[in-house]
């Protein structure tokens, strides 16, 4: 989690500062490419407050409305940027980059757009770059897609994400003006905004799949499901795992409840102390596992 708002902080740096600064220099050229420009940026400042907000959020302690805690806040305000980037950066991109296809503009200054373009990538491949060095520690060595999928910590996808279609926005933002200018095209400047509207969809559909199923709840892996049925059957007291039950609370926080067929012979006494010693033993072996709830099973 520390590694993730490392991040992040970088990302709302960047991205507030740049944002200003697309503004200011698409309200001087007229250039609406670069307005949906400062409009990704916005929201990309925006995300990353939500997503420091949901990150304390998450944090709070169990009280009696939540017993469990609060760590799906994370998951929630995840799921909230991903609506973000739908809502208002694709959906205001596309709206603007339509509007001047339909009734392109004149371009003028196309020189402040270029060094404006010119830092943007600057300052956001410096983000991208702490992004993908942070994302590295995370994954150790996996494949980016199957860390993506596995992971249960959304900030420290989200801010790759963000990050790449970014950069990606602004090359093409670049080749369009540039050829716009080149060739006195300037339906070309509201063809950048469509385009870059609908990179921003893109990954946002991507990103709300992801926090959905962690908002939705995830559980732990079949290997660590197998682990956990080895650790419970070295019990004498336990005859049989009839059920793995687990949710992640957090990306630092599993509740895991078990079903499991104890010896007939056994009396309550017996059957509690083996509770307790199987409870401890997966607690050791799993940290992350905050909540070890055992029911015995009345089948045989």
């Amino acid at each position: 989690m520390a590694s993730a708002k490392k991040s992040i902080y970088g990302a709302l740096f960047a991205n507030l500062a740049i944002a200003v600064t697309k503004f200011v220099a698409g309200g001087i050229s007229n250039s609406s490419s670069m307005v949906a420009e400062g409009v990704h940026s916005m929201v990309d400042t925006t995300n990353q407050l939500l997503l420091l907000y949901g990150i304390r959020k998450s944090k709070r302690p169990p009280d009696a409305n939540h017993p469990f805690g609060y760590g799906k806040e994370l998951y929630f305000w995840s799921f909230m940027v991903s609506v973000l980037i739908f809502g208002l950066g694709g959906g205001i991109s596309i709206t603007q980059g339509i509007r001047h296809i339909l009734d392109p503009e004149p371009l003028s200054n196309p020189l402040i757009n270029y060094v404006v373009l010119g830092l943007s990538l600057i300052f956001e491949g410096v983000s991208l770059s702490i992004a993908v060095k942070e994302f590295n520690l995370v994954r150790k060595g996996a494949g980016w897609w199957a860390t993506i999928i596995k992971s249960k910590d959304p900030s420290n996808f989200l801010v790759l994400f963000e990050d790449t279609a970014a950069v990606l926005g602004l090359l093409i933002v670049f080749c369009c003006l540039l050829i716009a200018h080149a060739y006195n095209l300037p339906v070309l400047d509201g063809v950048a905004t469509l385009l870059v509207g609908l990179l921003l969809i893109a990954v946002s559909l991507i990103l709300a799949r992801e926090s959905r199923s962690l908002l939705m709840g995830e559980g732990i892996a079949k290997s660590t499901q197998d682990q956990i049925h080895r650790i419970v059957l070295e019990d004498p007291s336990i005859n049989k795992v009839m059920n793995i039950l687990s949710t992640y609370q957090s990306p630092e926080e599993v509740v895991l409840m078990l079903i499991v067929e104890f010896k007939q012979e056994l009396n309550t006494e017996a059957i509690l102390s083996s509770i307790e010693s199987v409870r401890a033993k997966i607690k050791i072996a799993y940290p992350l596992i905050r909540y070890v709830l055992i029911q015995p099973s009345t089948t045989g």
